[in-house]
């Protein structure tokens, strides 16, 4: 079940925040924004406005994508003003446990009580934040990531007192608006951040013993399995490699490592059920016939290849481009 929703806010109008509203304002909702003050407000409108016909002009946002946003989003002045008569609020300030509950007690006591409220917070647990939201079940992370105009998925997380029926309604309208909702357990990091900042973790690790430079390491990560991320996840990842074949290189590292690379148990109880991949057509992910499996064989190379193009269309980044360059490929 999901609730009908019309008008929108976001409260926090920064990089973030203006990014998340230029979106919900592309999806068809009547957004208004609002920031730290009034002038801050209509500082940022003008910006969001200028940003939204520049990422227009460079072919980012379809034809027509300003025009709408200039219909759809609107200044609303102050939070409480702003957030009078939503349906859906969504608060994105500074990453900062205070800072979000002052925001959200302001929004949950201007909002009407039938008002879904989200936090875009990337690492703070949901129900750190819940307290100072009044009718809670309304109440659920939805984080965006940076930059919001571009990034399709969104992670939910809900509390123990949070609706089916927000949840429901948060997830329609992300996909209204392009974007993918996929809901996690409310733990510090959730998802997203736990597995990026692991990776961050092992670079460092690798760069501080000397097994390569950051160059090297930034190179490998890109063009390599970093570079099938975008079609696939990790999971399906190694249903694909062979999941016997994950398991025996883990023990590799569980020699080298201990137990910071110990192999997972997830992956011994499949290889142990007998599911070893798409090789014998029994993975993770699923369960593959001979058909489907060439069909996904067909798909991962096309996708390869076009992002091979792509990346050599697009060339290096202009910042820290020997980082990037495609000459090392």
């Amino acid at each position: 079940m999901t609730k009908e929703i019309s008008r929108v806010a976001v409260v926090g109008a920064g990089y973030m925040g203006g990014g998340i509203a230029q979106s919900l304002a592309l999806g068809g909702y009547s957004v208004m924004i609002a920031d730290a003050d009034e002038a801050k407000t209509k500082e940022s409108l003008k910006r969001l406005l200028k940003e939204a016909q520049e990422f227009e002009d460079q072919g980012l946002y379809p034809k027509g994508a300003t025009r709408q946003i200039s219909k759809g989003l609107t200044d609303g002045g102050t939070i409480e003003n702003a957030v009078a008569d939503a349906d859906f609020v969504e608060e994105a300030v500074f990453e900062l446990p205070d800072v979000k509950k002052d925001v959200l007690s302001r929004i949950s006591s201007a909002a009407p009580d039938y008002a879904i409220i989200g936090t875009n917070t990337s690492t703070i647990p949901v129900h750190i934040l819940e307290p100072a939201v009044k009718n809670p079940e309304r109440f659920l992370t939805v984080h965006f990531s940076n930059p919001a105009p571009f990034i399709p998925g969104v992670e939910l997380v809900a509390s123990k007192e949070t609706s089916a029926e927000a949840v429901s309604t948060v997830k329609g309208i992300l996909e209204r608006c392009g974007r993918l909702g996929a809901q996690v357990a409310d733990t510090p990091g959730m998802v997203l951040n736990r597995l990026q900042y692991a990776l961050l973790k092992e670079a460092c690790n690798v760069v501080e013993e000397g097994v390569a430079t950051m160059e090297d390491v930034d190179i490998i990560v890109r063009t390599t399995f970093g570079f099938r991320l975008g079609f696939f996840g990790p999971f399906a990842i190694a249903d694909q490699a062979g999941l016997d074949v994950y398991v025996n290189c883990f023990k590799t590292f569980e020699s080298a490592y201990g137990e910071r690379l110990k192999t997972p148990q997830l992956l011994v109880d499949a290889v142990e059920s007998g599911r070893l991949g798409i090789k014998n057509g029994k993975g993770l992910t699923g369960d593959f016939d001979e058909s489907e499996k060439q069909e996904l064989i067909a798909y991962r190379n096309e996708a390869y290849a076009k992002m091979r193009d792509l990346v050599h269309e697009m060339g290096p980044a202009p910042a820290g481009s020997r980082f990037s360059s495609t000459t090392s490929e």
